[in-house]
C-alpha cells in the first residue's frame, strides 16, 4: 500500500531521491556498452520486448522488421520513412524539432527559465556558465520538449541556421521524465548536455541536448559522438561561418541524435518568435508548426 507524503506518493519519493545516490554515470555507460553490442537473436528478442513494452509504432520506421537492427543503438536511432513526417515549408513557421511531449515553454525571465511548479533554472548555467553566450536569450523565449523511450530519437532544425558554437557541459545524469522534472531543482542545468548555437533568420538560437540516465550517448551531425567520453570540464568549440567548412543546416535537417530518450531545450532571442498554441503535456511531431516568426509590426507594438 502506498502512503502520501506531501503531494506525491512515497513510491514517487523513492524514485526521485534514490537517484541522488545511484551511480548514474556508471549505469549509463554500462547500458551504453550493452546497447552497442551486436548479439544476434538476443538483440532482436530484446528489441521486440522493448517495442511491446513501450508500444513503439514500427510502421513509421524505414525498416519495420526488428531483426534489421544489429544493435539496440541502431534501433533507438532508427530513421523514419520519408513520408512519415511532413516539414511545414512556410518560411514564417518554425517547426517542432523532435517527436516528444511539451514539458514547459514561455518567456525567459531575465536569466531564469521555468522548469516546473516551484522550480526554475539559470539560462547562463544551462548554456555552460558563459554570460556572453547567454546574453542574447535573456527575456527571450524557450521550449522544453521531453523525448520518451518510444519516440523517434533524432533532433532536427526548427529553422535554417549556421552553426557558430558548440559547448559540452559535464554534469549529472538524472532521469528527465516528468516526475523527476517536477522534483529535482535545476534539473536541465545540472545534467550533462551539449549546446549548439546557430545564427538563423530569427536571430540566435540555442539548441540544448540534455543527457539523462541510460542515455548512451549524444551525437551531432558535424562532430559525431560528443559524449561519452567528453571529460570533466566545460569544452567550447567555435565554427567558421563564411567558409566552405561552415556548418549550414536547412530547416528540417537532422542536427543530432540521442541513443535513448531525453530532453531538448531550445532558446530564442527576445521579440523574434511567438509560439503556436503550445500547452504542457502536448504531443509534438517533427515538422509540425511550433512557432511563427514575429513580424516587424508585432515587434514594434
Amino acid at each position: 500500500m502506498l502512503f502520501r507524503s506531501g503531494e506525491f506518493l512515497v513510491l514517487d519519493w523513492l524514485k526521485v531521491n534514490l537517484q541522488y545516490v545511484t551511480p548514474k554515470h556508471l549505469i549509463s555507460r554500462l547500458v551504453g556498452k550493452l546497447a552497442e553490442a551486436e548479439m544476434g537473436s538476443v538483440t532482436t528478442s530484446l528489441i521486440k520486448l522493448f517495442i511491446k513494452q513501450y508500444n513503439v509504432d514500427m510502421s513509421e520506421a524505414l525498416h519495420e522488421d526488428p531483426s534489421h537492427y544489429r544493435s539496440f543503438n541502431a534501433f533507438f536511432t532508427r530513421p523514419l520513412k520519408p513520408e512519415a513526417r511532413t516539414i511545414d515549408d512556410n518560411d514564417d513557421v518554425l517547426i517542432h524539432a523532435v517527436d516528444g511531449t511539451v514539458s514547459q515553454f514561455g518567456d525567459i525571465e531575465s536569466d531564469s527559465i521555468f522548469q516546473a511548479k516551484g522550480h526554475d533554472f539559470s539560462l547562463t548555467t544551462l548554456l555552460g556558465g558563459k554570460p556572453d553566450i547567454a546574453a542574447p536569450y535573456k527575456n527571450g523565449k524557450f521550449a522544453t520538449i521531453y523525448l520518451a523511450p518510444r519516440d523517434y530519437h533524432r533532433i532536427h532544425m526548427p529553422v535554417e541556421g549556421t552553426l557558430t558554437d558548440m559547448i559540452y557541459v559535464p554534469g549529472e545524469l538524472f532521469s528527465v521524465n516528468p516526475l523527476t522534472a517536477e522534483n529535482i531543482p535545476g534539473l536541465f542545468a545540472r545534467n550533462e548536455r551539449v549546446v549548439a548555437i546557430f545564427d538563423t533568420p530569427v536571430g540566435k538560437m540555442a539548441m540544448v541536448l540534455v543527457g539523462a540516465t541510460i542515455v548512451a550517448s549524444i551525437e551531432t551531425v558535424w562532430a559525431g559522438t560528443v559524449t561519452p567520453p567528453a571529460g570533466q570540464n566545460v569544452q567550447h568549440w567555435t565554427y567558421e561561418q563564411d567558409s566552405e567548412a561552415a556548418v549550414k543546416l536547412e530547416k528540417g535537417a537532422e542536427l543530432g541524435r540521442f541513443k535513448l530518450g531525453s530532453t531538448i531545450v531550445v532558446c530564442f532571442e527576445k521579440d523574434t518568435i511567438d509560439f503556436e498554441d503550445l500547452v504542457p503535456g502536448m504531443v509534438t511531431r517533427l515538422g509540425e508548426p511550433m512557432a511563427a516568426k514575429r513580424s516587424a509590426d508585432t515587434t514594434d507594438t
